[in-house]
C-alpha cells in the first residue's frame, strides 16, 4: 500500500513489512518544517503500532540531501526563554519517538545530512551513506544555537564525546569515509542508485529475521544507554523472547533443517 499524508512527507509500506518515509522537499534540500517533524512523529507511531511492519527506512528525496536540518524560517518566532526551551523539547520528543520505534530503523543518506537531518540519522539504528555524503552540525558558524543534552548523549554514544566536540567546535562537515571511520555511519556505497539497492537489500534481510529478537535487542540497548542494566530490569525482554511462539518455531525449524516462519508472537 502507499499513503501520502502530505506532499512534503511521503510514506509507503510493502507486503514484506518494509515501511519507508521520504523527506520530500528537494527544492530546499529536504529542510524540515515543524509540520514535517510532527508528521514524522505520527508516522513513527503508526509503524510502531502496526504488527505487520518489520523495518522502517528513512531517506530524502533526490540525490543532493538527506536533510539539511530545520528550515531556518521556523526559527523566526523563537524569541523568549519559553520559545527556546519549547523548541528543544519538541525536538527531543520527535527524536525520542523515532528512537523508540519497535522495529529496526535505517537512515539512507545521500548528499547533505546536517543539523536536524543529522540528528534524525543519529536516532536511527543503522546508517548507510553515499560516498559524497556530508554529515555534521555546523551550528557554531551558522545559527549559534546548541544541541540538547539528549542529542549530545545520543551522538556521544555513537562516536564519543571528543569527536562530538570536534564536530561542533570546528563546525565542519564530515565526509562519508571519515564518518564511517568514527562510527557515525555503518556503511558507505558509491552513489544514489547503489544506496537504494543496498538499503533495499538490508531492509529485506532485517524483515526476514526474528522480530522479537530485534525488538528486545533494540530496547535493551536503549535502556542501557539511559542508565539501566540492573539485575531483573530486562526480565520482560527475556520473557518476551523465550516464552514466545517464535522461540518454539525457531527450535523446531533448526532441528528440522528448514527456514523458520516468524510471526512476532
Amino acid at each position: 500500500m502507499t499513503d501520502q499524508p502530505t506532499d512534503e512527507l511521503l510514506f509507503s509500506q510493502d507486503e514484506a513489512g518494509i515501511a519507508r518515509i521520504v523527506l520530500n522537499r528537494p527544492q530546499a534540500r529536504n529542510a524540515l518544517t515543524f509540520a514535517m517533524y510532527e508528521g514524522l512523529v505520527t508516522l513513527c507511531e503508526r509503524v510502531a503500532a502496526d504488527p505487520a511492519a518489520k523495518v522502517l527506512v528513512i531517506t530524502g528525496a533526490g540525490d543532493r540531501a538527506f536533510a539539511a536540518g530545520t528550515d531556518i524560517a521556523q526559527f523566526r518566532d523563537v524569541r523568549t526563554a519559553d520559545d527556546a526551551l519549547a523548541y528543544e523539547r519538541f525536538m527531543d520528543r520527535v527524536l525520542g519517538t523515532l528512537e523508540r520505534v519497535r522495529v529496526p530503523t535505517v537512515a539512507a543518506i545521500a548528499g547533505a545530512c546536517t543539523g536536524g537531518g543529522a540528528a534524525i540519522a543519529a536516532a536511527c539504528d543503522l546508517r548507510i551513506a553515499t560516498a559524497d555524503a556530508r554529515l555534521g552540525f555546523p551550528i557554531a558558524r551558522t545559527l549559534g544555537n546548541c544541541l540538547s543534552v539528549a542529542n549530545l548523549k545520543r551522538l556521544a554514544a555513537l562516536v564519543g564525546p571528543a569527536r562530538v566536540k570536534d564536530m561542533i567546535f570546528t563546525a565542519r562537515l564530515l565526509g562519508a569515509e571519515e564518518a564511517l571511520g568514527i562510527g557515525l555511519v555503518g556503511e558507505v556505497v558509491t552513489d544514489a542508485p547503489a544506496l537504494r539497492a543496498r538499503t533495499d537489500a538490508l531492509a529485506t534481510l532485517l524483515a526476514g529475521h526474528a522480530p522479537l529478537t530485534l525488538r528486545a535487542t533494540k530496547e535493551g540497548l536503549r535502556r542501557l544507554a539511559e542508565g539501566g542494566g540492573a539485575a531483573g530490569s530486562d526480565d520482560d525482554l527475556i520473557l518476551s523472547c523465550y516464552l514466545s511462539a517464535d522461540f518454539r518455531e525457531g527450535m523446531e525449524a533448526f532441528l528440522a533443517k528448514r527456514p523458520p516462519v516468524w510471526t512476532g508472537r
